[in-house]
């Protein structure tokens, strides 16, 4: 039996604990939240409670094959604790989940080999690119939707959406969940890979559709001077897992 260790039960963590629970593994868990401890083990989830930026050591936690980092912490100084600490460990194989917020937005198809920007969290995937103690595949998420997080119920508040002329970048949380799946079915690690719908619809198409599916006042939109915008490619992920998104029609979400 394989053993996974999900850092960060949260949106994606704890559905993806589960499935891996439901296909055999062993799960361990982790939350910043005393509150959420019963809840995680409630679904059978072995729970621990980690906060990388507190400098513990989390040696049951790491006794796994596995490790999913499924948190959004920008803490450098803590994931190279944790990095040490995973060098320490049983860990073989890590998952690291990053954010296509790494690329610019510079009017163009955006893909793996594109360079990306100066940030807490580009500096937090090269630790993990450059470690050579154990393998490590990143998956760069777009925007992330799915169970309680629905478009509809973003940019409240007479709050106006920027770049209306601009692409939706999104990905589902059951795509999120299958590719990490396949990544570890398939074994396939010192890999990053872009993971995004193929579809990208206006931002305008998009915000509006989901504003009325859920009977919402039409939204505001800038108009914006400067336009601005980028499209994720995922045909790396595509090609190389032989992947098809299932939810691959945003606007029929």
């Amino acid at each position: 039996m394989k053993k996974i260790s999900v850092l960060g039960c949260g949106w994606l963590g704890k559905p993806l604990a589960v499935s891996f629970l439901e296909d055999g593994f062993s799960v361990k868990g982790s939350t910043t939240s005393e509150d959420k401890i019963d809840d995680l083990e409630a679904l059978e989830i072995e729970t621990y409670l980690v906060n990388i930026s507190e400098f513990e050591e989390y040696d049951t936690f790491l006794e796994s094959d596995i490790l999913i980092i499924a948190i959004t912490s920008k803490d450098v100084d803590g994931f190279e604790n944790l990095i040490a600490q995973i060098q320490e460990s049983s860990i073989q194989k890590v998952i690291f989940i990053s954010s296509t917020s790494v690329y610019a937005t510079i009017n163009k198809v955006m893909t793996e080999e594109d360079e990306t920007v100066k940030s807490p969290l580009t500096e937090i995937e090269n630790l993990f690119r450059e470690n050579t103690f154990f393998e490590t595949t990143i998956i760069r998420f777009a925007g992330l939707f799915g169970g309680e997080r629905h478009p509809a119920n973003w940019f409240k508040n007479g709050r106006k959406i920027p770049q209306p002329k601009g692409f939706v970048n999104m990905i589902h949380q059951e795509d999120c969940i299958e590719i990490i799946h396949e990544i570890i079915n398939q074994n396939c690690w010192n890999e990053i890979f872009n993971a995004c719908s193929n579809h990208h619809p206006t931002r305008r198409e998009f915000y509006t559709l989901a504003k009325l599916s859920k009977g919402f006042d039409l939204p505001e939109f800038e108009e914006n001077e400067v336009y601005e915008w980028k499209i994720i490619s995922s045909k790396k992920l595509q090609n190389v897992l032989g992947y098809e998104f299932i939810y691959d029609d945003l606007l029929s979400i």
